[in-house]
């Protein structure tokens, strides 16, 4: 099967996906998301890469990155895959990778979209049965997007700091966006959209990447065959 490809733009969101090999844990103890925050936080200063929301699953991430160049969220990948594997495996006595083969990266359409991949994003732990609220999770971006709890990986995007003007009140209103249940048409269009790295957005988005891009990237159409000539 041909490789998916990605679409890298510098000041355009992406939501990223990487999954343990075989869907196993790469999270063992508390230690390591705080060895994976602080590896994280080092690439994205080093490679020019803005974070804005993130949930570590116990066997897969869920990142919202907007990188500052072309190869920013390339460089950060890698990065941090190594050195987050080199420790855990250390610490552990493993060889190997972690990581089930590439990571998927969607460009996200800086509009309502966004604001559903934060919601996506966080929601996980509560879709995966492991907490009741979005807040009773520790290892996401949701206390500080919806609480105000300092998260030093954190950048503010311009879309979520136009919810208010107000500190308490942008609070309030990220917390309820997430009052409403998920609409399981939207949910199912981010998952696919990000498994198979296309881009997240309107009609009208995707033909300006196209235009930027000079390529197609939507998906091919399946079409019958042609007729053979006799």
């Amino acid at each position: 099967m041909p490789r998916q490809p990605r679409y890298f733009i510098p000041g355009l969101p992406q939501h990223v996906i990487q999954r343990g090999v075989d869907r196993q844990a790469v999270f063992f103890e508390d230690s390591d998301y705080q060895l994976y925050r602080k590896s994280l936080g080092t690439a994205a200063r080093q490679f020019d890469c803005q974070i804005h929301a993130y949930v570590l699953m116990t066997n897969h991430t869920h990142l919202l990155i907007t990188p500052g160049s072309e190869r920013s969220l390339p460089h950060l990948m890698q990065a941090l895959g190594r050195t987050y594997v080199q420790r855990v495996n250390r610490q552990y006595n493993r060889t190997g990778t972690l990581w089930q083969g590439r990571y998927k990266a969607s460009l996200v359409q800086d509009n309502a979209y966004l604001l559903s991949c934060y919601r996506y994003i966080e929601l996980n732990p509560v879709r995966a049965g492991m907490v009741r609220l979005p807040g009773d999770y520790p290892h996401s971006s949701y206390a500080h997007n919806a609480v105000g709890k300092y998260d030093s990986l954190i950048t503010e995007h311009a879309r979520y700091q136009s919810l208010a003007t107000n500190l308490e009140s942008r609070f309030e209103a990220y917390r309820n966006l997430f009052a409403d249940e998920f609409d399981p048409e939207l949910l199912t269009y981010i998952r696919d959209t990000t498994n198979a790295c296309r881009v997240m957005g309107n009609n009208r988005f995707k033909d300006q990447i196209e235009a930027m891009l000079g390529r197609s990237v939507r998906p091919a159409k399946m079409g019958r065959p042609g007729k053979r000539s006799s």
